[in-house]
């Protein structure tokens, strides 16, 4: 049976990639009904709302969103229409997996999926200027606000995502050296989850610094990564970079309720309108979506089929080294599934 799917093409390069995206996993057998609405700037300009009801009615009904990169419109009341949508369904995970795929890079091996709390911390935009004699902005406060309750459910997440996907390791990354009592509580509470995967998934805990750092050194020693709002901000996108970038990258955003997944790269400005956009990232996302909803197997066919495109190297978007266009880049996927 079908299955009904909001379906966001975003700004930018999104109406691009996401055409292109719905033409690879439509001709590799995909069971979807697309329900097509706006948000950010499309949103505006049909709705007059970076956030329109529609759109998020849609979500309500479908419980499933694919996603283009957004842009958020300045003055708008949102510091993102994105974090803004996580926090309407409460879309706790962040999920990014990189592998790599690009043959003749600096790494070879790597495979890791990054698991970020997604409604906590910074993120929560809980801040505020204090006066200082004349000057109302002389200084800043931003609360990082860390419960037991998210903690224990992301990391939770994560180990069965490990179980569930034949993972070996979770490492939960923590800056509670210095952060003693927000990062302790993420600390303290990841080790009380892990003792009950006590040999069936091995467990590790890094410090932040020390993790950026080894990433870039020995990516391969890492499997199932869990962390904190912030900190995963920044290592999903440095984990992108060992494997060719955002355009190689999905993500998903899981809530209990809700699921919306999406290219995790901008709305690139530069290149609208040129038709050279890859849209591999939303892609596989698209394919992570697939799995999501119970079309496993048509996601395999079309992760195979981008990934022989990409090693073909003979057919490639700009970003990946060749001239073709998106259309072609499109065309060359479909003909390669098997």
């Amino acid at each position: 049976m079908s299955t009904t799917v909001t379906l966001i093409p975003g700004d930018g390069i999104g109406p691009s990639i996401a055409d292109a995206t719905v033409r690879i996993i439509t001709a590799a057998g995909a069971q979807v009904d697309w329900d097509t609405q706006v948000a950010g700037i499309a949103g505006v300009s049909r709705w007059g709302d970076p956030m329109p009801d529609a759109t998020l009615d849609s979500i309500k009904r479908t419980r499933i969103a694919l996603k283009g990169p957004l842009e958020t419109p300045v003055g708008e009341g949102f510091r993102s229409v994105n974090v803004a949508l996580r926090k309407t369904f409460d879309l706790y995970a962040n999920v990014r997996p990189a592998r790599t795929i690009i043959p003749g890079g600096r790494f070879t091996d790597v495979d890791i999926v990054l698991v970020r709390e997604n409604t906590e911390g910074l993120y929560i935009g809980n801040e505020h200027y204090i006066r200082i004699g004349d000057d109302p902005r002389a200084a800043a406060e931003s609360i990082a606000l860390i419960t037991r309750h998210g903690s224990e459910r992301i990391v939770r997440y994560a180990f069965e995502y490990a179980l569930a996907n034949g993972r070996k390791k979770v490492t939960l990354v923590h800056k509670a050296n210095i952060l003693k009592y927000s990062q302790g509580l993420f600390l303290d509470t990841g080790r009380m989850v892990a003792r009950e995967y006590e040999g069936r998934v091995q467990f590790e805990d890094r410090i932040i610094d020390a993790m950026a750092m080894h990433l870039v050194m020995r990516p391969e020693q890492f499997d199932v990564v869990v962390t904190t709002n912030l900190f995963g901000d920044i290592l999903s996108d440095e984990i992108s970079g060992l494997v060719g970038g955002l355009g190689m990258t999905p993500g998903a955003n899981i809530g209990v309720n809700a699921a919306i997944f999406e290219a995790v790269h901008g709305t690139a400005p530069d290149i609208v309108g040129k038709g050279i956009a890859n849209p591999g990232a939303l892609l596989l996302a698209a394919c992570m979506m697939l799995d999501h909803i119970g079309q496993s197997d048509v996601a395999t066919r079309v992760r195979g089929a981008f990934e022989r495109t990409v090693k073909s190297g003979t057919m490639l978007t700009r970003d990946l080294g060749g001239t073709s266009s998106t259309d072609e880049f499109t065309d060359a996927v479909i003909a390669a599934l098997a």
